[in-house]
């Protein structure tokens, strides 16, 4: 069994802290974009600006989680690899 060296586990700890941060942002990005887009469904047109960044916002709570999970995946395998 490898042990991994110092350098090895200060990067993976670098990703996680990254990944986890990632993590919180797009749950942040989905609760303010579920809360924009309950609060302001009423008017529901494209003229209503608050409903349309709630709609941004859950788009980009997705897109936050998916680049966060691709760094990490592509993290790991680089310990992996060494």
């Amino acid at each position: 069994m490898a042990t991994k060296s110092a350098a090895g586990r200060k990067t993976e700890r670098e990703g996680n802290a990254l990944f986890l941060t990632m993590k919180i942002g797009a749950w942040m990005a989905l609760i303010v974009g579920a809360f924009l887009c309950v609060t302001n469904y009423a008017d529901f047109s494209d003229h209503n600006r608050r409903l349309m960044a709630g709609i941004g916002f859950l788009v980009g709570s997705v897109f936050i989680y998916m680049i966060g999970t691709a760094i990490n995946l592509v993290d790991k395998r680089k310990t992996d690899s060494e």
